[in-house]
């Protein structure tokens, strides 16, 4: 049986409340792993940053990186967890199959799961390109 598959929790924390605060989210999120059955690889805080758009008013947010390896147990928790929280503001974890390397990143990654915002299904290429057939060129010329 091959090896536990890695996982990486990427969450957002609000900008606006204390460090002490930071470290005890981040204590709760690597314990409730650890209670779940699963090991944690690493635990970084990433720091306060400038957000692409605004979350619920939001600019900014603390980001903490989760790295982890489980039976997959360890995700519904965690993440059922940080959706109720008020602090967590927005969260992505994905799934990786083989080791997790110093830069926080497996080089295959397998699915990812984002369950704190609703997304809508995304069409296929391919059935995007036949309904909406792409312009042609025109027809290329005799060249004597």
């Amino acid at each position: 049986m091959s090896a536990a598959p890695n996982y990486e929790t990427m969450y957002i924390l609000r900008p606006d409340i204390a460090e002490e605060e930071v470290e005890s989210h981040a204590n709760k999120y690597r314990d409730m792993v650890i209670e779940a059955g699963g090991q944690v690889i690493d635990s970084q805080l990433r720091g306060k940053r400038r957000l692409a758009y605004t979350i619920g008013k939001h600019r900014e947010g603390i980001y903490v990186q989760l790295n982890y390896s489980g039976d997959g147990q360890q995700v519904a928790p965690l993440e059922r967890a940080m959706r109720l929280s008020e602090d967590v503001i927005r969260y992505l974890t994905v799934k990786y199959d083989g080791q997790h390397t110093s830069l926080g990143r497996s080089t295959t990654p397998v699915a990812s799961t984002e369950t704190s915002t609703s997304r809508t299904e995304r069409e296929p290429r391919e059935q995007r390109e036949q309904r909406e057939p792409v312009a042609a060129s025109a027809p290329a010329g005799d060249d004597d």
